[in-house]
């Protein structure tokens, strides 16, 4: 198994692998490979030494991914917090940030609805 960027790949096609990369998606996976004269269709397992190689620079030297793009972002969003801004409030209570209606949806941001206290009564 080929490892990139701390990422075991799995032995799928190259194009749908380097997407197992955080930081990387559907056009970077197109692009990297392609850039670097590998076919992107190819299979994992299929790629020499050599091209492993290639892909493994390229991806560490110009391309933020895994530990360091997540911590960025856990940083972005916490200057947002300690600066009080709208954004920053909206991440701090759990509700959405992005101007979304909260009124009816939003389960995945507030979590399962809070159960009604006490039993009814008989």
């Amino acid at each position: 198994m080929a490892r990139i960027a701390g990422v075991e790949l799995p032995n799928k096609r190259l194009l749908v692998a380097l997407r197992y990369i955080y930081g990387i998606g559907k056009s970077l996976a197109y692009s990297i490979p392609k850039k670097l004269g590998i076919d992107p269709n190819k299979k994992v397992s299929e790629l020499t030494e050599e091209e492993l190689a290639k892909l493994k620079n390229e991806i560490e030297k110009n391309y933020k991914v895994e530990g360091d793009l997540r911590t960025e972002v856990q940083l972005n969003i916490k200057r947002l917090i300690d600066i009080g801004c709208y954004r920053g409030i909206r991440h701090k209570k759990g509700l959405p940030v992005r101007g979304q209606r909260t009124r009816t949806n939003a389960r995945t941001r507030k979590g399962p609805r809070p159960h009604r206290l006490g039993k009814k009564k008989k």
